[in-house]
């Protein structure tokens, strides 16, 4: 009505719906086997058409390509339509590409980061073929850093028609941090904190970290520092300093431990990893409450002991650069064996798997974990210091909330085990708040147990044994996932399900959120 403005209406007609009908895939470039192409397609004779699913098997298919080294095929899907009974007939086929090169690539933005941090997330080189899915994998890398707020890669024309430049357009953000802070946790009360951390240390992409941390009488030092690219090669470094001092934190003793570990881990396999490290340390348990376990007074009276130990950490990972772009798998298998010198002999292994999946448009992620872990002692028994609680692996429960316990005893004390497995299962989704709040809701569902004791001796005399046979606990909760300026916060409303009448439980906890 005042002539300073136009209104604009937007009208949308959804279409008639149309189903997948039959699904195959065919090669067009003399010598490629298309078996291993069409066992990777994900489309079934019946289910309703989108483009995304489409554009979801290209990308699967594209990857086999890469990891066949074909880099001058493309796949284009080809649709066929059936108007009498509104089906599609898709073919996949891998056809030739056009025989275009990499002239160069050039990089701009990049102020404090090295340019050599940025290239290498290139599989790429100056005169190796165009590949388009391969150029987009490097973009993904370059973004997966954290180092930048944004960054574009795009190809242009270059000085020929069979020449193309691969622009890297990038937007540096911050990358250290200081923080000087005060915390409170359920069961470890008020403390405070002193942290620097740097993932890009002098624009070379090493991190340092030092965390300075006081809870109530409790200490913690922690030094770390990774070069990813050690002797310019695909090879990380790093080196872990520590040192601890617990003061009755959730137990009725002390502790002391002392450690440094230097690591070295390098590629095996296209989506593995294969780390190997040493670790030397020196653990100590001591002023112990009147009225605990035997057990516990047979481990204090050792005195400290030292630790020298190797071990070794496989990895399969395909959640960033597996055939499936909306999912993938983490395999992780470690064992650490100690006796190499020191005090105490013991082979330790630990194994993770697990499995997600965006799901929904991709708003919505499913996330399946089994955990497990043991101890076998070769010269002795284990001592506290190297059993497991498995805190943190079925929430609802406080720290050494579950798990054999000397009932026998006064103090009742948590003993850990030499033994623990977890499954948890999670869904996480958006609960309609704007998406720039950061927050999302989320649903779990844990089921664990710690077991196993090399000594069950406890109590008083002429009690029974300590029972540390497996006993299932579970829980189911609610949590919500937050994107604060201060890091990811998750809160967990969570209630055991399944649990002993000895067992400490804890409805609600607030940690930070963490990936595998």
């Amino acid at each position: 009505r005042e002539r300073d403005g136009f209104l604009v209406s937007f009208s949308v007609q959804e279409g008639q719906q149309w189903s997948i009908g039959s699904v195959s895939a065919v090669s067009e470039v003399e010598g490629v086997d298309i078996a291993d192409f069409a066992k990777q397609v994900r489309l079934r004779s019946g289910v309703t058409y989108s483009p995304t699913v489409i554009e979801t098997n290209v990308a699967r298919l594209e990857n086999v390509a890469l990891r066949k080294g074909l880099n001058l095929v493309r796949v284009d899907p080809r649709i066929t339509r059936n108007e009498r009974n509104r089906t599609l007939d898709i073919e996949f086929a891998v056809v030739r590409g056009d025989r275009i090169f990499v002239e160069r690539i050039d990089i701009e933005g990049n102020t404090t980061t090295l340019d050599k941090v940025v290239r290498r997330q290139f599989r790429t080189v100056e005169g190796d073929p165009f590949n388009p899915s391969e150029i987009r994998r490097a973009a993904e890398r370059i973004r997966a850093l954290g180092f930048f707020k944004n960054a574009s890669v795009e190809a242009e024309q270059g000085s020929g028609p069979d020449q193309v430049v691969v622009n890297v357009d990038v937007e540096e953000q911050p990358t250290g941090s200081l923080g000087f802070g005060v915390s409170y946790g359920v069961s470890q009360g008020v403390g405070f904190n002193i942290a620097f951390s740097e993932t890009n240390f002098l624009g070379r992409g090493q991190t340092v970290g030092l965390d300075l941390s006081t809870v109530e009488e409790d200490r913690n030092f922690r030094f770390n520092f990774a070069e990813p690219s050690f002797l310019d090669r695909d090879l990380r470094f790093g080196i872990e300093a520590y040192y601890t001092e617990t003061n009755r934190s959730n137990a009725r003793y002390n502790t002391k431990a002392i450690g440094v570990r230097p690591s070295i881990s390098f590629p095996v396999g296209e989506n593995s990893r294969l780390e190997l490290r040493y670790k030397v340390s020196e653990d100590e348990i001591s002023d112990l409450i009147a009225g605990s376990s035997a057990i516990l007074v047979a481990e204090v009276a050792q005195g400290a002991q030292f630790t020298s130990a190797i071990g070794y950490t496989y990895s399969y990972d395909t959640r960033r650069n597996g055939l499936n772009p909306n999912g993938g798998v983490l395999l992780r298998f470690g064992q650490d064996f100690a006796g190499v010198g020191g005090d105490v002999s013991y082979i330790s292994t630990n194994a993770l798997a697990l499995t997600e999946r965006r799901v929904l448009n991709e708003e919505v992620t499913l996330r399946a974990v089994v955990e497990a872990g043991a101890i076998s002692m070769i010269d002795g028994n284990s001592r506290v210091t190297e059993r497991f609680f498995g805190n943190g692996k079925v929430r609802g429960f406080e720290p050494n909330g579950y798990g054999p316990r000397d009932l026998a005893s006064t103090n009742q004390d948590a003993l850990g085990g030499n033994f623990f497995a977890a499954v948890r299962f999670e869904a996480e989704f958006p609960i309609g708040l704007p998406e720039e709040y950061g927050i999302r809701g989320g649903l779990f569902f844990d089921v664990g147990s710690v077991w196993g004791l090399d000594n069950t001796a406890g109590g008083l005399a002429g009690a029974d044994p300590v029972d540390d046979s497996l006993r299932l606990r579970s829980s189911v909760g609610v949590s919500i996932f937050w994107n604060t300026p201060i890091g990811p916060l998750r809160f967990n409303l969570s209630r055991p399900v399944q649990k002993e009448d000895y067992d400490k439980d804890q409805s609600f906890d607030l940690t930070i959120s963490t990936s595998f």
